[in-house]
């Protein structure tokens, strides 16, 4: 067995819920089923838009889940295909088979209560994703955006699971754009923390922001606006 080495200094995280660990866990004996159900966990962590879901190519093409597969006694596919179904009939996933352009593709959900009313409208109809043929056609899936927490991460400081949540409830308030846009500005600012971060999305939020104005605005700001201003106590906390 190979020695790990250890975690670094600076790392991502992911969360789990504590249901998971209470609840799940105990029930899962299959270990191509717990290695399965993980990475799709941090698949969809790193997801953006609605619905969130992984299709079975992306899970097939994981180098690392594909070699860690291969200690089964199965081969890394089968095993793939017997832990999904295990993880299906086990109500942790959910799975739906859909036509993508002509091709078959299976697709797969977190069990949350979001995911089943997605689910539920993508069988009505209610909702058609890009390429995936439904009955009528009600939303239109957007092209995956970059990824904000590795942009925290690399510019901010290390992604903690309670900053993770944050970010994850700034992407529920805010557009995308807003939450990149105001991480540039922290560290243009020499400001390396999420209160000031979170400081200037609700100042665009309250105030209002336009591409044009905050850019020319910000050459002129004193650093600490942010502190001194209505939202310092936010900054400071």
């Amino acid at each position: 067995m190979k020695q790990f080495t250890g975690f670094p200094a600076k790392m991502q995280f992911t969360p789990l819920p504590n249901l998971f660990f209470s609840t799940l866990l105990p029930q899962i004996s299959d270990m191509a089923e717990l290695k399965t159900t993980l990475h799709i966990f941090t698949t969809l962590y790193r997801k953006q838009g609605y619905p969130r879901f992984v299709n079975y190519r992306e899970l097939s093409t994981n180098s690392v889940l594909m070699r860690s597969l291969k200690e089964t006694a199965k081969s890394p596919d089968e095993a793939l295909h017997q832990a999904l179904e295990m993880a299906v009939k086990r109500g942790t996933i959910l799975h739906l088979a859909l036509d993508r352009d002509g091709t078959a593709e299976d697709i797969y959900f977190l069990n949350t209560e979001d995911s089943r009313q997605a689910v539920a409208k993508i069988q009505n109809g209610e909702l058609v994703l890009k390429g995936r043929g439904v009955k009528k056609q009600a939303y239109i899936e957007t092209e995956e955006q970059p990824d904000i927490f590795t942009l925290y991460e690399e510019n901010i400081g290390m992604l903690t699971p309670m900053i993770a949540e944050e970010l994850r409830e700034a992407e529920k308030l805010y557009p995308e754009s807003w939450i990149r846009d105001a991480i540039k500005e922290a560290v243009n600012q020499g400001k390396h923390k999420w209160s000031y971060i979170s400081a200037i999305l609700e100042r665009w939020s309250s105030e209002g922001k336009s591409d044009g104005t905050h850019r020319r605005d910000f050459k002129k700001t004193d650093p600490d606006k942010y502190i001194k201003g209505k939202y310092g106590h936010m900054v400071q906390r």
